[in-house]
């Protein structure tokens, strides 16, 4: 006879007493379900209560859990077979791995007082949906520490739940630069599926090479009891797709973590040809190659994930430190803008300070202190939970493992990385790149390091910025690859051929291009590139003249002398030309006595070497003058001036630039003298001859306007002072900016007329 209804309901309550494990280290539900066939079992219904005294035999166990738990005969208690085959043949007491076709899971039920709901699910057994065992295929424990990064992650979940879609196996891909969190993000999201969706698999596959890629397939297949894994011919990847790809195997999520490497992905045998399709599937792939999310055909559902917010970095730099190593604020600030919020380099960062014990001011001086130390530091490896233990954790690391990718994939992408390391971090112009065999292999290597996020879009499309952090990894890659002297001589003579003369008319040109040269007259050139570094070395020094930045002119110049009296000797034209230009800025300093002494030197040589009459010698006579009259000697400029304007108009020229400037600084001069008719008369030559040479907008011109201003002012004629003091304001702030001295000095000079004629809250305002 069947087994009763009330032999039922003990046998549950038993199993609810019960705290017995499938696997050693993980729980699951008893599941029990019942036959629409009531003749099913009837031969072994004798045997009924000798399985309940069984199982109330081993109710020994300490009770932890009141919820039912699966019973896993085979790996438990290798003795009950046969009342394990007894209640298959009745009830179906499902090992782990078994399909029924029909289940009632008791899991709610068993745990109450009372049998009602369970007899309830029993009789509707036969016209439920089967209930299939979940698996959590996961290398990695739930991070504690994890920064939330809710709004990245609600996105996720909205959309890799297999439920989401169930028309389709939908791909989504989580895209970003190496070192921005990825896995750890792809961890939680896992966790968090699991916990909403209950009936969902979860299986985690590592595509860094294709050894990790089988490897983790073959743990799948395990789970699932996909036959034919033991085989030595098999296709495990094949075979663990098979089952994946059948609907009867339930809802399940598959990541794949660093699916970036295009060969392992896409080159036969191509591991892009493994992945399942099920419309009960879902794939998640971490990416950090663009062009491989855009092959694995994933559309729009590619989510960018950034660099952390400030608090979010500021959480994890923290964790795991004291206090006291992170009270400086301002240097954790500094160290985290530093890091460019990158969480792979501050959890390096935390690792290391926490071992060490110091501060993150130190650790942010250390930063600071070179790019050598900086490379250090990107190379420390720590201990890093959530990440793979036989790979190195250090973000430089990580780096070069790319590096040889690109370099292998894209020869001149890593040509473009290579030289675009020894520029600056921002608005690095296209046009600086080495020339490709045609436009389009330009765009696809461009495309290529923006697709790795090394580099980034600016608002201007002819320009991007690179990371930081790329920026040192590369560089210190090229140092480990014996490749710095050669690239380094190879970008100072590319750069130098790129860097216009600085005038006026290119000004957004070479001013786009400073900060690149900055950073390239910073390298060691070698005898191969000296005569292509102290060309940049001038052009560099001539545009912070330009921009009024004397002191940063001053060093180059400096630089620039000691190499040109090294190698072309102290005689050789170029090393009078720097001379010149050196004592030009230390007199817009203020620095009139080592100009003079300077300029003295030079002066005698220059006669000496080129003569008189040579442009070189007046120009050197010129600003030998502007010394003089710096230092109140205005009758010695005076004369030495005069002889210079009579060279020049009889060498160069009434027109001439060069007279020009003769003619507005004897105006000066005899300013400065009180003589304000003859200074106005040779001003008003200058300011209209210059008007017709070199425009109304050259920063010349408006040197000659503010002059006459200062000359009409000098004679008590204010109205007419403040109406050209006014004009040359506004066109200094356009011309040269806000900032520049030259546009201090007009404003003062406003203001002081304003004051003249009692204006003085105007005057009060100008000066702000």
């Amino acid at each position: 006879m069947p087994i009763t209804e009330e032999q039922f309901v003990r046998l549950l309550r038993s199993f609810a007493d019960l705290d017995f494990f499938s696997h050693s280290n993980t729980p699951t539900i008893f599941i029990v379900y019942a036959h629409d066939n009531s003749q099913v079992g009837t031969a072994n219904a004798n045997h009924v209560h000798d399985i309940i005294e069984w199982l109330l035999a081993i109710r020994s166990r300490t009770v932890s859990d009141k919820s039912p738990l699966l019973w896993y005969t085979e790996d438990r208690h290798p003795d009950s077979a046969p009342a394990r085959n007894i209640l298959n043949n009745q009830f179906r007491l499902l090992p782990t791995c078994s399909s029924p076709d029909s289940v009632v899971n008791s899991k709610r039920a068993i745990g109450r007082d009372g049998s009602a709901a369970v007899r309830e699910q029993v009789r509707q057994s036969g016209n439920n949906n089967i209930t299939l065992d979940r698996h959590f295929v996961v290398p990695f424990g739930r991070n504690e520490n994890f920064v939330d990064r809710e709004p990245i992650l609600q996105q996720l979940l909205q959309r890799i739940p297999p439920d989401a879609n169930k028309d389709d196996c939908q791909r989504t891909a989580i895209e970003g630069l190496g070192g921005v969190g990825k896995t750890q993000v792809a961890i939680e999201a896992a966790y968090r599926v699991r916990d909403e969706h209950p009936a969902c698999s979860i299986f985690w596959v590592p595509a860094i090479d294709s050894i990790s890629f089988e490897k983790a397939y073959c743990k799948i297949g395990n789970a699932l009891d996909v036959q034919g894994l033991d085989d030595g011919e098999a296709d495990v990847k094949l075979l663990v797709k098979d089952a994946l790809s059948r609907e009867s195997i339930g809802s399940w999520l598959l990541i794949v973590d660093n699916a970036d490497d295009l060969e392992l992905l896409f080159n036969d045998p191509a591991l892009a040809d493994y992945l399942p399709f099920s419309r009960k599937g879902s794939i998640l792939f971490t990416i950090r190659n663009h062009e491989a999310a855009v092959r694995l055909d994933i559309g729009k559902y590619i989510i960018t994930l950034q660099e952390m917010n400030d608090k979010e970095a500021t959480k994890l730099l923290q964790t795991g430190l004291k206090e006291n190593q992170t009270s400086d604020t301002k240097s954790t600030a500094g160290l985290l803008k530093f890091l460019a919020n990158l969480p792979l380099a501050i959890k390096q960062a935390s690792a290391y300070i926490a071992r060490t014990g110091i501060s993150t001011t130190k650790y942010l001086n250390y930063c600071k202190s070179s790019d050598k130390m900086m490379a250090k530091l990107l190379s420390q490896d720590f201990e890093a939970r959530g990440r793979y233990r036989d790979i190195n954790n250090p973000i430089a690391t990580t780096w070069l493992i790319l590096f040889n990718h690109i370099s292998r994939d894209m020869p001149l992408a890593v040509r473009y990385l290579k030289f675009i390391c020894f520029l600056a971090e921002k608005d690095i112009p296209v046009l600086l790149l080495l020339p490709g065999e045609d436009e389009l292999i330009v765009d696809e290597a461009i495309g290529i390091l923006k697709g790795y996020a090394f580099i980034s879009d600016r608002d201007n499309p002819d320009a991007f910025d690179i990371y930081r952090l790329v920026r040192l990894a590369m560089r210190n890659w090229l140092q480990k690859n014996g490749e710095w002297q050669e690239w380094s001589i190879n970008v100072i003579q590319q750069f130098a051929g790129k860097y216009p003369y600085p005038e006026h008319k290119n000004k957004d040109v070479w001013m786009t291009y400073l900060p690149h040269g900055q950073a390239v007259i910073a390298l060691r050139e070698g005898s191969v590139a000296k005569e292509a570094k102290t060309r940049l070395l001038s052009y560099v020094a001539i545009s912070y003249l330009m921009l009024g930045k004397y002191e940063k002119a001053e060093q180059i110049w400096r630089q620039i002398l000691e190499l040109r009296e090294a190698v072309l000797g102290r005689e050789d034209p170029e090393t009078l030309t720097s001379m010149g230009n050196l004592v030009f800025v230390l007199n817009r300093q203020g620095k009139c006595e080592e100009a003079e002494q300077i300029h003295r030197q030079t002066l005698e040589l220059t006669k000496a070497v080129l003569g008189r009459e040579d442009p070189g010698t007046l120009t050197s006579m010129n600003d030998f003058a502007n010394v003089l009259k710096s230092q109140g000697r205005y009758e010695e400029a005076e004369q030495m001036i005069r002889q210079v304007l009579e060279l020049r108009e009889a060498v160069l020229g009434r027109e001439d630039p060069d007279t020009l400037t003769s003619m507005n600084n004897l105006a000066n001069v005899l300013k400065s003298q009180g003589r304000y008719e003859e200074a106005e008369q040779m001003i008003r030559q200058a300011l209209e001859l210059r008007e017709a040479v070199l425009g109304r907008e050259n920063p010349d011109i408006l040197n000659s306007m503010n002059n006459l201003a200062c000359v009409l002012k000098s004679q008590g004629r204010y109205e007419e002072a403040e109406q050209i003091h006014r004009q040359t304001l506004e066109l200094y702030q356009k011309v040269l900016g806000r900032e520049h001295p030259d546009t201090l000095i007009s404003m003062h000079n406003l203001a002081e007329t304003l004051r003249h004629q009692g204006k003085y809250d105007e005057a009060e305002q100008v000066s702000r």
